[in-house]
């Protein structure tokens, strides 16, 4: 059997992004940097959801 090659996601849905944030905030040094940018992502991702819009997508 050959083996399917799998492909990269067009569209992002919020597990996906809760795993691209903790690779984000996981890969800064500083605690007060983490708390920053976890606030930024938080907000950022409340205000998008709340938004009529699709989700998150290659072009967004």
């Amino acid at each position: 059997m050959a083996k399917r090659v799998k492909r990269p996601k067009s569209v992002l849905k919020l597990p996906d992004l809760d795993y691209s944030k903790s690779a984000v905030l996981n890969s800064l040094p500083s605690l007060n940097s983490r708390r920053s940018y976890e606030h930024a992502i938080r907000d950022f991702t409340e205000w998008y959801c709340s938004e009529p819009r699709l989700a998150f997508n290659k072009q967004s």
